[in-house]
């Protein structure tokens, strides 16, 4: 499997497009509290083999952070997964 990094009009062809997309965001609790793409998990890491667990490994997968340099690592990590 591969990722790559995508605009904000290709992610929201993708949530429209595919109901079953999987949304996670990385950032810190606070900072998705204070707002997040609807429909997104915030994920930490003591949550993560728990969602690779019960996720639809088929489903697109979206990974976001604050500018996108963490979020690519760890759509790298989903990738391999």
């Amino acid at each position: 499997m591969n990722f790559k990094s995508i605009s904000v009009q290709e992610t929201a062809d993708i949530i429209s497009s595919h109901a079953n997309a999987s949304i996670i965001d990385i950032r810190d609790q606070a900072s998705f509290q204070a707002g997040h793409i609807p429909n997104a998990v915030s994920l930490d890491n003591n949550a993560v083999q728990n969602f690779i667990a019960n996720t639809d490994k088929t489903a697109p997968l979206l990974v976001c952070c604050y500018h996108g340099n963490s979020s690519k690592q760890a759509a790298a990590f989903f990738a391999e997964q």
